[in-house]
């Protein structure tokens, strides 16, 4: 049976356990990049995010044999909550493996699901470490393992988003935007498109930091990336699937690659115009619309809006990398003369009215003309840092610009 034709059996299998999730225009947008812009809700499933599609899918079609002995998982996040929610459903016992870094808040939400048919594990410091653990567990119990993204069932469950878009508008669709992580909803979804609507442009989005499908496709092998950027933790993977590979490098048309602090900016500015909660991941399409934005004029556009699984205790973190993206957030390590006034001087004569500092570590030194400060500033108009090296020049405070030194700025900032 061909992957279309599992998507449709998938979406039947679904009906008693989720409700289509809403396609909607976006006012704000719309007028914005003067397009027809449609946001699909994937974000507003009971476990909030469009896991539970392919979860469910693949749990649900185990034999009665293989749902006796139970499953096994490995996830930080979003699989890992619809893999529980489907085994309380289905009545399944489920282990699940994940990271000892994993926030509480997120532990506490696959119990939820999951109640009293799962069993959690903390184990290791990444998902890899969780991951091995897991497969080597499935093996040894002869257990089903039940991949995140790369198994044709998952694939199928996550193709049914694609059935829906197309059954909730029937006029022609001129894009979609998809997220891709480990890539199951990107062959899916195109799986569908390419089918009932080829004349449709697919166009992935993947986070800066991990560009794992684009480096793939553009080298013709499906090799893992030595490291990733994992801020972006819904989309950020160090190798897709084998599966996922070959359908997406033949099915979507293009793939964007978006920075990590514009998907911030775009999750705080739907926080406060939309009170939508989204995660990273689940910001990435809407985030990708500035980079296509002669393109799309005048179309009409699906956004994926894929999860909203968000840690509200990464909430500064959110805002500090929008601040740095959008150039409002600069950081210096500053010469201060260790004079009485030198403090006054430099707010009083440096700084605008409406700069404001962030952050100051400073430490006296004696018998020395002049002590580094680390010093943060937050401005209101980006255009301004020009003037503020210039003045900082002009009065004598030699300065070292640690924007542009990552691995200083990460050791000094974080």
């Amino acid at each position: 049976m061909n992957l279309f034709d599992e998507a449709v059996i998938a979406q039947q299998q679904l009906q008693s356990v989720i409700s289509p999730t809403p396609l909607l225009e976006n006012s704000i947008l719309s007028e914005e990049f003067a397009a027809t812009i449609l946001l699909k809700r994937e974000d507003l499933h009971k476990v909030r995010s469009y896991k539970i599609r392919g979860a469910f899918n693949k749990i649900n079609s185990l034999t009665p044999s293989e749902k006796e002995q139970g499953i096994v998982c490995a996830s930080a996040g979003n699989h890992a909550q619809g893999v529980a929610f489907s085994c309380n459903m289905l009545q399944i016992k489920g282990k699940i493996y994940m990271p000892k870094t994993t926030p509480k808040q997120k532990i506490k939400q696959v119990q939820l699901f999951g109640k009293s048919y799962i069993e959690i594990e903390l184990i290791g410091d990444t998902f890899d470490d969780a991951y091995a653990k897991a497969v080597t567990d499935a093996k040894e119990a002869n257990k089903i393992f039940i991949h995140p993204f790369n198994d044709y069932k998952v694939i199928a469950g996550q193709a049914t988003v694609g059935l829906e878009i197309l059954e909730s508008h029937k006029e022609p669709i001129d894009y979609v935007f998809v997220p891709i992580g480990g890539g199951g909803l990107s062959a899916g979804l195109s799986t569908v498109f390419e089918k009932l609507s080829p004349n449709t442009k697919i166009i992935g989005v993947e986070p800066e930091g991990a560009p794992t499908m684009k480096t793939a496709i553009a080298a013709g092998n499906n090799a893992p990336l030595a490291s990733i950027d994992k801020f972006v933790d819904g989309a950020a993977v160090k190798q897709v699937g084998d599966l996922t590979f070959e359908i997406c490098k033949n099915y979507l048309d293009d793939i964007i690659l978006v920075p990590e602090g514009k998907v911030c900016t775009t999750i705080l500015r739907l926080y406060n115009e939309e009170a939508m909660v989204v995660e990273p991941a689940g910001a990435l399409t809407i985030a990708a619309l500035d980079f296509y934005k002669d393109k799309i004029k005048g179309k009409t556009v699906v956004c994926i809006v894929s999860g909203s699984n968000n840690d509200i205790e990464r909430t500064a973190e959110i805002k500090e990398r929008s601040l740095l993206y959008e150039g409002l957030m600069h950081y210096f390590i500053i010469q201060f003369p260790q004079r009485p006034g030198s403090l006054k001087e430099f707010v009083s004569e440096i700084l605008g009215p409406e700069d404001d500092i962030t952050y100051f570590q400073f430490t006296k030194k004696n018998n020395r003309e002049s002590a580094p400060v680390v010093v943060g500033l937050e401005l209101k108009n980006k255009n301004d840092i020009h003037a503020i090296k210039s003045k900082m020049t002009e009065r004598g405070f030699q300065y070292n610009y640690i924007n542009e030194k990552q691995d200083l700025f990460n050791q000094l900032i974080g």
